[in-house]
């Protein structure tokens, strides 16, 4: 007989791994045991060579569906297993945490039948779930995932749940939030105003079915979920919408929407194949789709005002299902928060802050330990883009490309919006759930605390901090203090490297990778120079960088009132382009330079050229800003950044593309780097909008022209450089129709082009690249 010791490394804690293991061991007739440890599972199995190995390799076959094996060690047992007469399940070991926490999962469909069955004990139980589903990075507070260490230690199992959680035959066999209507946590439905909730009020089977009613009545309801509070009500009800707009101080940004199926999806949206597999994963995410242009979508305008896509997902937990049961329409369901705050998590806070928003709660008494939002993706072809990634996916770890085994553990704070933080550790990148916008003050603090949590969890000690360039980031700040505190080693990434080091990580090119073109665009990012950068062309590797090109520099009037009034940037680059009285000669009947007659002029033109408060940078999405002004779309104001952008592009008619000429670029020459110089695009959207072309055209004739002169841009310096990979990272690539055209375009040019997948290509991935970097050169 052979003695082995194997340990299996990955996402394999409180996923039904340590029964599966029981079970194929039994089936291969081994003796021993498994236990939860801080580095994974641990196996310690006697048997014949030709038995462990059949266990082996069907442990990795029969591996459970949210279960993830990174690696399989095998070693000589000395000890003794004679005297085990079976296999066994032993307790957990405390020890170095090296393990995974497993991400947050959809209600599998043996629970929701469980959930939606008369004849079951979970029947209409909100809280269902078992080892292929429910709860987990929520609701942890330690490793190892044991229910002592979650929020369900305030939940004893009843006699019934425990004997299931000691079954090892089924599928709640240490399933840590097990629970049911005897035993575990209740939800129930209280007014906003204080005032009782009487059955006589309503038509329901419970609380939870109620909230059905209200959402057909019109009503908006906070309903207390997995991962954070949401606000809800009916999609189809345009009155709801707009009051659920006008109370939450959120003006124009999209709600994200749920429906009881796909087939009420299809009603107003087209799904593609790969689509219909992200919506029905167990990550559950909200699909960005196709919005259909038919009598059918009868979604409410004001859901997504200037959107040619509806941003969907799938109920992901039996409360979810139970209050769609009834409903043949999508609800909005969208973050439970005025506009910028973090969600709330907490009763008593949601009570406060969202009392004058909600017209009811549905509340319930498990703790949300660790705040999840929903996570946000879109299929490109049938390639998954992720545009933020929480709940479903975090924290799922990355692997490492090569040459990053021996990185110490390092600790990337991330930018200052859409902010993430990353731990480097044994190859292995944790990236934290999405964390929101550190400029407001309730944001930073959640951020702070994410991140002791998850300092905590995996007892990571860093020796390295990375952060942005950017002295007034407060996750660079907060940066600086920890190093100082502790005497760490500090490396200040640049905003656009770190950029393109996450895609290069993503896609796994190897430390000694030979320097790559990467692409950053985006809003603006900390310069070397100390102007604003955000349209770039940079010769990269993990370790340095050098600025090969760029996009025209041009003032942002105003400093960050450009980012939300476009007309400034629409002014800067005219002025910067043109005298401004032959262009007021020539143009003057054109409803844009009327438009500007009424703003002060003769400031803004002092506020340039004294350089106050108008910082010059080279932000792409700055002049996709100053394009959509220049056609009317958000000329005055936009509520959320990059929202003159994402109408524009929405406004394009795909079909017309081929037919659509380009506008024309320059390459020009600034401080011996080559610049693309749009005057020649300003000077024929202007003739254009003389000639009254409809924006589509205008949009499609900027797409087009800008694709080209990148792909011009790309074509000078790969040549110069003997570059034949191309990175693209950034904000602007979000845009699918320029990432697509570029994409086309570089390909035609035999150039191997990397994009964005599982991370990001917005500031979310920005301390993935952080992390890489400061890896390599650490020493």
């Amino acid at each position: 007989m052979t003695q082995e010791q194997i340990r299996v490394c990955g996402t394999v804690q409180g996923v039904g791994f340590r029964p599966t293991v029981y079970r194929l061991a039994k089936a291969c007739g081994l003796k021993g045991d498994v236990c939860n440890d801080g580095e994974g599972v641990l196996i310690r199995a006697s048997g014949t060579n030709e038995s462990i190995d059949e266990f082996v390799q069907r442990l990795q076959e029969e591996c459970p569906p949210l279960a993830k094996i990174e690696a399989i060690i095998r070693t000589g047992y000395e000890g003794n297993l004679s005297e085990l007469n079976d296999f066994a399940i032993a307790a957990s070991i405390s020890s170095k945490v090296r393990t995974k926490i497993a991400p947050d999962a959809a209600t599998c469909p043996q629970c929701k039948t469980e959930t939606l069955d008369p004849f079951s004990r979970w029947y209409r139980y909100p809280f269902t779930n078992c080892t292929h589903c429910g709860p987990r990075l929520s609701i942890i507070r330690a490793i190892p995932y044991d229910r002592r260490n979650t929020s369900m230690a305030n939940f004893p199992m009843c006699p019934e749940c425990e004997k299931e959680y000691h079954n090892v035959e089924n599928r709640r066999f240490h399933a840590q939030p097990v629970a049911c209507y005897k035993c575990g946590p209740s939800a129930w439905l209280e007014r906003a105003d204080g005032k009782p909730v009487t059955a006589s009020m309503f038509s329901m089977m419970d609380d939870v079915d109620a909230v059905c009613t209200l959402l057909q009545r019109g009503e908006i309801v906070a309903i207390k979920g997995i991962g954070g509070i949401h606000l809800a009500c009916d999609a189809t009800n345009e009155t709801a919408v707009q009051k659920l707009r006008q109370r939450k101080q959120r003006y124009h940004k999209p709600f994200a929407l749920m429906a009881r199926d796909i087939e009420i999806i299809e009603k107003s949206c087209t799904i593609s194949a790969k689509e219909r597999e992200l919506l029905q994963s167990p990550a559950a995410p909200i699909v960005l789709l196709p919005r259909k242009d038919t009598i059918e979508n009868a979604i409410a305008v004001a859901v997504a005002p200037g959107q040619n896509t509806l941003g969907f997902m799938l109920p992901y937990t039996p409360l979810h299902h139970l209050i769609l049961k009834r409903m043949e329409r999508p609800i909005v369901l969208t973050s439970g928060n005025l506009s910028d705050e973090p969600q709330c998590i907490d009763n008593d806070e949601a009570r406060s802050k969202l009392g004058k928003i909600a017209d009811y709660f549905l509340l319930h008494n498990r703790d949300i330990v660790n705040r999840i939002d929903d996570s946000v993706v879109r299929a490109i072809g049938d390639k998954l883009q992720t545009i933020r990634r929480a709940r479903g996916y975090a924290p799922s770890t990355i692997t490492l490309p090569d040459g990053f085994k021996a990185a110490p553990h390092i600790l990337a704070m991330g930018s200052e919006l859409k902010n993430t933080f990353c731990l480097v550790r044994d190859g292995e990148a944790i990236l934290s759930q999405h964390l929101g916008d550190l400029e407001n003050a309730a944001a930073f603090n959640a951020y702070r605390d994410t991140l002791n949590l998850y300092l905590n969890l995996f007892q990571h000690k860093p020796v390295a901090i990375a952060t942005d360039q950017h002295p007034e980031y407060l996750s660079t700040k907060l940066g600086h203090e920890l190093a100082a505190a502790n005497n760490l080693k500090l490396y200040q990434i640049q905003h656009h490297h770190a950029h393109i080091a996450a895609c290069m990580a993503e896609n796994h090119l190897p430390l000694d990778t030979q320097p790559v073109l990467g692409i950053a665009l985006d809003g603006l990012g900390y310069g070397d120079d100390g102007t604003i950068w955000g349209g770039e062309f940079l010769l990269a590797d993990y370790r340095s960088y050098k600025r090969l090109g760029t996009f025209k520099p041009v003032a942002m009037i105003g400093g960050e009132q450009a980012i939300y009034q476009p007309w400034r940037n629409t002014y800067a680059h005219l002025t910067a382009a043109f005298n401004w009285q032959d262009l007021h000669q020539k143009y003057r009947d054109l409803d844009l330079l009327t438009f500007f007659t009424q703003k002060p002029l003769n400031l803004l033109n002092q506020m340039v050229e004294k350089r106050i408060n108008s910082p010059l940078a080279s932000s792409c999405g700055r002049l996709f800003d100053a394009v959509a002004a220049a056609i009317g779309i958000c000329r005055e104001e936009c509520s959320y950044e990059g929202q003159a952008a994402i109408e524009m592009e929405a406004l394009i008619d795909i079909n017309s593309l081929n037919d659509t000429p380009a506008y024309p670029f320059e390459i020009g020459i600034l401080n011996s780097i080559p610049y693309l110089e749009p005057r020649p695009m300003w000077q024929a959207l202007l003739e254009d909008l003389q000639q009254q072309v409809t924006q589509s055209a205008i949009a499609t004739k900027f797409h087009q022209g800008l694709a080209n002169a990148i792909a011009d841009m790309v074509d000078h310096l790969c040549d110069r450089y003997l570059v034949n990979q191309v990175v693209l990272s950034g904000g602007v690539w979000q845009n699918c129709l320029l990432l697509d055209l570029i994409t086309r375009r570089l390909q035609v040019k035999k150039l191997t082009v990397l994009t964005h997948s599982i991370v990001p290509p917005n500031d979310g991935g920005l301390s993935l690249g952080q992390a890489a970097i400061a890896a390599a050169l650490f020493n």
